[in-house]
């Protein structure tokens, strides 16, 4: 059984969480108390690995909002998780390939494990590990049911699969006897703790659970096991039918007896000598031993993971003697704390080793940039609260389709672009390309006394006037603050992608918010002048003064009449570029070359045009 993703609900802060991804890895970031931890221990609440107590039912708001008296906990806690079975799987519990299960608990804390299915019309039918095996032969000889043999296992197999095709509606479900064997493994790493003895222990459980499944032993121990679970269920049915008879009150008395053989390791503890002789336990040691230790445990449970993998049955065969391996979900709580950047190292490629073994996933809760920047932006899950309850916010995730996805992807390859940036900086200003890249922060600096990056501003060259549109509409969707800025003849480009209607249907109710157009003039002012891009907002006695400077002319030099003459000729940059090149040995080589030089010359912010300095005024408060 392999889990693709999961919700929760009521757990801690996670009061309404959804698809939450488990790839290869998924990457859990966010602040503190965000709910990270939260979000893992939910995890292994849904495959088994922890109890339901009191402290993690959500607290539910006060009715009147005044916070005042003491608020109740949610009716029920439920994680549940998108499952693929494996054909073995399919044909053992006679279920789909794809299956929705979930571990709910309510106020008693006792959980159930569920599935979403078609219910049987025969109530009879609805849970049938209440049922004795004489109780399901009779049910099998009434509905003339051929089951194999009249093992418990497949009578119960026969009765399912009737109550499956005699269904009229849908909705939770006892799942199969059987099926919560085959969850996914749960190996949790807990970075904070720095306990190898932890790490020890977690790394030989799976290993006794991985002997325990050797066909070998498993043999007697399931044979033991299913003799001492009828047993008990003959000594439960006497016990329930003893209490009911002393409360006939009560319409249902029932026990389901849960026997394992395979609870029995207790703990590992892990010994160290530096000298020969002198061995002491790790609680003695320095903190940094017992990061380095926890790392060398880790590095071995994951080549034990890429032996299982080499070794196990080809997963798609369905008449195997013995079951495929399940899905191992290897999970880290901050695994870089307390390491040096060596070993940070160490860690993250230690994780992208664990991801690539086909059945082994990875889920990393983690404040470090270089985990999070190392995977794809769609595999960060970014945790944050909002009114004390944990939000989820997932870029590239599909929200605007797969087109935009991809060219954010692009974006982010060819500018450098880090995940930590998109879910951390607090404003964005996406540009058309080198030009605006180059010039920009100079010119900001010039205006603001301060630089992009220190205001908390970063700065996209998306390349062209439409991949700037689709970066600032992603954005401003998923909540960004965005100011996208191009020039005026952008509203002349082909597909009429900046004309009103396109912009009000990408940033609706208010376009103005998030586009400005460099050139345009306010339409609030009177006799402003127009014009069509960044290098004609410039006066022409900058231009010349600045030319004199770095561009020495040929024969004399530059005057702004030079530039003035240029206006309204066609693209007044383009020829700008040409005039220099020709009539200057120093020219610039390029358009994005030449408006980084201006910017470099300029020593007054009352050189910068008046429109500039009031855009890169605005940006300075909406990164405030």
């Amino acid at each position: 059984m392999h889990l693709n993703s999961f919700s929760v609900s009521g757990f801690r802060s996670l009061t309404e969480v959804e698809d939450i991804p488990v790839s290869k890895p998924t990457i859990l970031a966010g602040h503190n108390d965000g709910g990270k931890s939260a979000l893992l221990d939910a995890l292994a609440f849904l495959l088994g690995k922890r109890s339901l107590s009191e402290a993690d039912r959500t607290y539910l708001a006060s009715a009147d909002g005044s916070g005042l008296g003491a608020p109740g906990r949610c009716e029920s806690t439920n994680v549940s998780g998108m499952f693929t079975l494996d054909p073995y799987e399919q044909d053992q519990f006679g279920l789909p390939p794809q299956v929705k299960l979930r571990r709910t608990g309510g106020e008693d804390l006792v959980t159930r494990l569920e599935i979403w299915g078609s219910v049987p019309d025969d109530e009879r039918l609805h849970d049938l590990s209440k049922l004795l095996v004489p109780a399901l032969k009779e049910l099998v000889k009434e509905f003339a049911l051929t089951p194999p043999s009249p093992r418990r296992a497949d009578l119960v197999r026969a009765l399912h699969e009737y109550g499956h095709a005699h269904a009229s509606a849908e909705n939770w479900l006892p799942v199969p006897p059987g099926l919560d064997k085959r969850m996914p493994r749960f190996l949790p790493f807990d970075g904070k703790a720095a306990r190898p003895d932890d790490a020890v222990k977690t790394a030989l459980i799976d290993r006794f659970q991985s002997h325990m499944e050797d066909p070998d032993l498993k043999g007697k121990l399931t044979s033991i096991e299913d003799e001492v679970k009828d047993r008990l269920r003959i000594d439960a049915k006497s016990l329930c039918d003893h209490i009911q008879s002393r409360c006939p009150d009560l319409a249902e008395v029932f026990v389901e007896p849960d026997v394992s053989f395979q609870q029995g390791f207790r703990a590992a503890p892990l010994r160290i000598a530096r000298i020969a002789g002198e061995a002491v336990g790790l609680e003695r040691s320095g903190l940094g031993s017992n990061r380095r230790v926890s790392l060398a445990i880790w590095e071995w449970t994951s080549e034990l993971l890429a032996e299982e993998e080499d070794i196990s049955p080809a997963a798609d065969l369905t008449d195997l003697p013995e079951p495929p391996p399940v899905q191992t979900i290897v999970v880290y709580d901050e695994p870089d704390t307390h390491l040096d950047y060596t070993h940070q190292r160490k860690i993250m490629q230690l994780i992208r080793d664990q991801s690539a073994i086909p059945h082994v996933s990875v889920l990393v809760a983690t404040h470090s940039m270089n985990l999070i920047d190392g995977v794809d932006i769609s595999d960060v899950v970014h945790l944050k609260l909002d009114n004390h309850r944990t939000v989820v916010e997932r870029l590239g995730a599909g929200l605007l389709g797969d087109h935009i996805d991809a060219h954010l992807g692009k974006i982010a390859a060819a500018v450098g672009l880090r995940n930590s940036v998109l879910l951390h900086e607090r404003c964005f200003l996406a540009v058309e390309g080198e030009t605006e890249q180059r010039a920009f922060p100079l010119l900001f600096r010039l205006c603001q006394e301060l630089s992009l990056q220190a205001a908390g501003i970063a700065l996209w060259a998306c390349f062209n006037n439409e991949g700037a549109l689709h970066l600032a509409r992603y954005l401003a969707q998923h909540g960004r603050t965005i100011m996208l800025v191009v020039d005026a003849d952008s509203r002349n480009v082909s597909k009429g992608i900046f004309k009103t209607p396109k912009l009000d249907q990408f940033f609706a109710p208010d376009p103005q918010r998030y586009v400005k157009f460099l050139g345009e003039p306010d339409p609030e002012a009177a006799d402003q002048e127009k014009y069509n891009e960044l290098e004609e907002l410039f006066e022409d006695e900058v231009w010349a003064r600045v030319a004199n400077q770095i561009w020495a002319r040929n024969e004399g030099s530059w005057q702004a009449a030079d530039f003035t003459s240029l206006r309204g000729q066609g693209k007044f940059s383009g020829a700008v570029q040409q005039l220099l090149q020709e009539q200057s040995p120093t020219g610039p080589g390029g358009k994005p070359e030449m408006m980084y030089e201006l910017a470099m010359a300029l020593e007054d912010s009352n050189d910068v045009p008046e429109q500039l300095r009031n855009v890169f005024a605005e940006l300075r408060t909406l990164a405030g």
